[in-house]
């Protein structure tokens, strides 16, 4: 049993806020302004990438503080605050604040525009894959051409929109959002979750508010009813069920980081490979001293669409073949090893949790050097962040000065070995529930322990440069 506690209890203030009606329009609005001005800065500011806080809030600081605390200290709390669904969801309520009961609508609550169904076919994150896969492809265009992030972002503004008014809820955040899409893998690995306090109350609710709603609360925009919610993959931390619930049984718990640990289907599994073929490749093209990767890479200055078409071949059949295959192999070894009667898929999907932990913590190492490099920069542009020569703050002539660069490789290789030090904890921990005796256990896992070790080394060699 996983110890956990009580945040609502220890922290009363915590519990009244978030049952405030107001509280997610307290916390989306003002992000909502701030992106609204980032659009406009990446359309009328400058330029060039290091003078437009476009660039430097969303890429650097933003990045750096999702990865980092965001998701690992409190799970999709982004998704609490997120400004993307905004307008869509004001249009199937109609409400920014107060609830409404009644047909037509989803569950009790009364709601516009079509209210369709999202397809079956799609119900799963093989989209969200494909997208946040594509936008890792350019990140050397995101990085330098604030007009490409402009593009980018509000193409996500208006997606949501339109994505809103045909389907119910939040099909959006659920299906396409390529942030939500690894925010559902690496939130298994936080150490908050909403839950029940007791699954029986929960049983006996004949309302189930929590998923349908009521005059208190809107129905759950992610469809989870929170009796058999064991995850965080797929709660957006809205709090609208903590305020519908009759019984007051539902909870913000601080629990051991990497507790959840079984991943549902092929499409989560693929995300974690896709996740960590990205920061590989990120650490080679933005850290490494690779002249030629990085020309490849910068499509934007460079111009070179064969080694810009060489570089994405590359990374997409290291994420969507090769890193699959190589897992598939060590996954084939460990069974024949074992002598294992678990089936080959359940073993490729339970063992895919091992990627999470490593994915994570690879991404934090690969965020660290940008922080401490180019962490000055925040500095100077909340003075000018438009690149226009103001000084709002004083601070608009502050130069660039990295922040103890010499230390960061260090660091790299300390978090990287946490990362891995929870994948092989966890990925032995799946191994026993898979095969419950020891040494069958060991003889399964050793292959792809094997496999986790290796990548580890690749990091730090990318690291140490």
């Amino acid at each position: 049993m996983v110890k956990q506690i009580d945040l609502f209890e220890k922290i009363p203030l915590l519990k009244k806020l978030v049952k405030l009606r107001s509280f997610q329009f307290l916390v989306i609005f003002p992000n909502l302004v701030l992106f609204y001005f980032f659009l406009l800065a990446g359309v009328f500011g400058s330029p060039v990438g290091n003078r437009n806080i476009i660039i430097i809030f969303v890429w650097i600081f933003w990045w750096f503080a999702l990865i980092t605390f965001m998701v690992p200290f409190a799970s999709r709390i982004w998704c609490t605050v997120c400004p993307f669904p905004f307008f869509g969801e004001w249009f199937q309520r109609r409400r920014l604040i107060n609830v409404v009961t009644g047909k037509p609508g989803v569950g009790r609550n009364r709601m516009y525009g079509l209210n369709k169904r999202w397809p079956k076919a799609l119900s799963n994150i093989w989209l969200q894959n494909i997208g946040f896969l594509s936008i890792g492809t350019l990140n050397a265009l995101l990085v330098t051409r604030p007009i490409v992030s402009v593009i980018v972002l509000g193409g996500l503004f208006v997606i949501a929109t339109i994505v809103h008014i045909i389907y119910r809820q939040r099909a959006f955040c659920m299906y396409l959002c390529p942030v939500s899409g690894f925010l559902s893998l690496y939130s298994m690995t936080s150490m908050v979750a909403l839950r029940s306090k007791s699954k029986e109350v929960c049983h006996k609710c004949k309302s189930k508010a929590c998923l349908v709603g009521n005059e208190r609360g809107w129905g759950c925009p992610w469809y989870q009813h929170m009796e058999k919610m064991e995850r965080n993959n797929y709660c957006g931390l809205c709090m609208e069920c903590v305020k519908s619930c009759p019984n007051d049984n539902i909870t913000l718990y601080a629990r051991p980081l990497a507790s959840d640990t079984t991943l549902k289907g092929y499409d989560e599994v693929w995300k974690g490979f896709i996740m960590l073929t990205l920061a590989l490749a990120y650490s080679v093209i933005l850290l490494g001293p690779y002249g030629t990767l990085k020309d490849w890479a910068n499509i934007s200055e460079v111009k070179n669409w064969t080694g810009f078409g060489i570089y994405a071949g590359v990374v997409w059949f290291s994420a969507l073949v090769g890193l699959p295959l190589l897992y598939y192999g060590t996954i084939s070894l460990g069974r024949w090893l074992a002598k294992s009667t678990v089936s080959t898929k359940q073993m490729f999907i339970q063992y895919g949790y091992s990627f999470v932990p490593l994915g994570l913590f690879a991404w934090i190492a690969f965020s660290i050097p940008l922080i401490m490099v180019n962490g000055s920069y925040i500095v100077s542009i909340i003075s000018d962040p438009l690149g226009w020569g103001w000084d709002l703050f004083g601070t608009a002539d502050v130069h660039w000065t990295p922040f103890f660069p010499e230390y960061a490789v260090f660091l790299q290789i300390l978090i990287l070995g946490l990362g891995v030090y929870y994948s092989l904890k966890k990925g032995f921990e799946i191994a026993m529930k898979l095969h419950s005796k020891p040494y069958v256990a060991l003889k399964s896992f050793l292959p792809l322990n094997g496999l986790l070790l290796g990548i580890m080394i690749l990091f730090i060699l990318l690291f140490v440069g």
